[in-house]
């Protein structure tokens, strides 16, 4: 099972450059497998070049490393502060990529304007707040998984499967690694399209109710009947 997971965590990782969704060593999938609680992502600063299923790294939701010979990303605490809070989530995947951290680096979330937006986010992906300066100073990643975790007091994260932490970058996430990547090329699309948009007319009103309501709940609603 665990063997399988770390093989699921490393194919996503890899789809990261292929997609154009990282540079170097930017950037980290993982995926969760809920019955032992047991998550694995990946090693801290190893190239997609040369990874493999063996550099995986497995910790527990205490964020201690369970199997592996390398360090976990990073940003693992605040994966962990995720898979705890939102418990019908089963992958996370964060990025740099171009035009979601500009997004994230301006401060704003990306409003919805169109169908493509529509199908994937039920409304305004968000920005978070700042980090105040002892979350910054004191558990660093943790508090960056706590304050997506607040940002997130009144939305549903099935219904919008991304945020934009302000001045860092974009998070997504969904029922495997697989589609938290998925996510994460979906947020790049339609956040180089909202800014277009927004650079072009400034005062841009969003897309009709009654439009996002029918492209989201055509794909995820109770009577979904988009696909086979």
């Amino acid at each position: 099972m665990l063997a399988e997971l770390k093989e699921k965590v490393l194919n996503a990782n890899l789809e990261l450059p292929a997609k154009g969704l990282v540079l170097y060593t930017w950037g980290n999938v993982s995926a969760i497998d809920r019955e032992t609680g047991i998550i694995a992502i990946k090693p801290s600063g190893i190239s997609y070049d040369t990874m493999k299923k063996s550099d995986i790294v497995l910790i527990d939701l205490k964020g201690e490393v369970v199997e592996g010979s390398l360090n976990p990303s990073s940003d693992a605490p605040s994966h962990v502060e995720l898979y705890k809070a939102f418990p019908e989530i089963g992958g996370i995947c964060h990025t740099h990529s171009r035009w979601a951290t500009i997004w994230s680096q301006f401060g704003k979330g990306i409003a919805p304007y169109g169908t493509t937006h529509a199908d994937y986010f039920y409304g305004t992906i968000p920005c978070t707040r700042d980090l105040r300066k002892e979350e910054i100073e004191l558990e660093y990643e943790k508090n960056t998984g706590l304050l997506i975790v607040e940002t997130f007091k009144d939305i549903d994260p099935k219904q919008v499967p991304a945020i934009l932490v302000k001045n860092h970058g974009p998070f997504t996430w969904g029922k495997d690694a697989d589609e938290s990547v998925y996510n994460s090329v979906v947020l790049e699309e339609v956040a180089q399209m909202a800014w277009t948009l927004e650079s072009r007319d400034p005062l841009l009103k969003q897309m009709q109710k009654v439009l996002l309501d029918k492209h989201f709940l055509r794909k995820h609603g109770d009577s979904a009947y988009y696909g086979q």
